[in-house]
């Protein structure tokens, strides 16, 4: 019975895609909190999808596709729009941005050349995402709330796990490829 609900997972992705616009539009705008309410709607559907797929084992090769696009559609985004309208430093948007789209090449390159399934993120993959909506969120309050802090050491520590996220992934990459050649 409960294999008639698979599609949940993936409803709940496709509905995070659908908040990116607004997400962005109300940061563009400077509503913050209009802005945050969706992005909580967001990040709530990506920890549910995740949960249900994996407890009620609603995983679909759609759902592997899906999952990650929404996420990085989310993040990127709101990054980009963030940094557009001045709310993080340049570095920081290219670092999150150059790290997403060596992930995607890198992943693309590893299963073409071992012709393997979509990869998995890692913990540290997982944690440095996590960071990052922690990060956003940071940002969000401090808009909201008006603060006048520096996230300097902020932007240091998420530069550094962020660059350390994506040594680990293109590290794994390199072991999987040479293993694979010298299986051949």
């Amino acid at each position: 019975m409960s294999k008639y609900f698979i599609f949940i997972p993936n409803l709940l992705s496709i509905i995070r895609i659908i908040l990116v616009y607004p997400i962005l539009y109300n940061i563009f705008l400077g509503n913050f909190i209009i802005s945050i309410i969706y992005f909580v709607i967001a990040s709530v559907t990506d920890a549910l999808d995740g949960f249900l797929a994996r407890k009620m084992d609603w995983q679909t090769q759609l759902g592997k596709i899906l999952d990650p696009v929404a996420d990085k559609l989310l993040l990127s985004g709101t990054i980009f729009i963030l940094w557009l309208n001045e709310y993080i430093p340049f570095y920081i948007f290219i670092i999150f941005i150059s790290r997403d789209i060596a992930i995607l090449i890198g992943a693309a390159i590893k299963m073409t050349l071992i012709e393997s399934a979509t990869p998995l993120p890692n913990f540290l993959g997982k944690f440095t995402t996590i960071l990052q909506i922690v990060y956003i969120a940071f940002i969000y309050l401090k808009e909201i709330m008006n603060f006048k802090f520096s996230l300097t050491s902020l932007d240091v520590f998420i530069v550094f796990i962020t660059v350390l996220s994506l040594i680990v992934y293109s590290a794994d990459w390199f072991k999987d490829i040479k293993n694979y050649h010298k299986n051949e």
